[in-house]
């Protein structure tokens, strides 16, 4: 089972430190962190940004989509 990603934002301070805060894991859990810099002038939500962290489950996330709609041509 894939485990779900926890996003948040910060900002690395002037001695290069990176404070994240109320984070929803147990003490002593192992982590794995990617840092991705922020594009310049992303600064507001935008309608794309606003969807983030809506989807609550997917259920069968590979399974094909419509496959009735495609025509095998012959």
């Amino acid at each position: 089972m894939i485990e779900p990603a926890y996003r948040t934002e910060s900002t690395v301070t002037e001695d290069g430190a990176l404070n994240l805060r109320g984070l929803p894991f147990q003490a002593g859990e192992a982590l794995e962190v990617i840092l991705i810099r922020r594009a310049r002038g992303e600064g507001s939500r935008g309608e794309v940004e606003s969807l983030r962290g809506s989807v609550l489950r997917y259920d069968d996330p590979t399974t094909p989509v419509a496959e009735e709609d495609w025509e095998l041509g012959g």
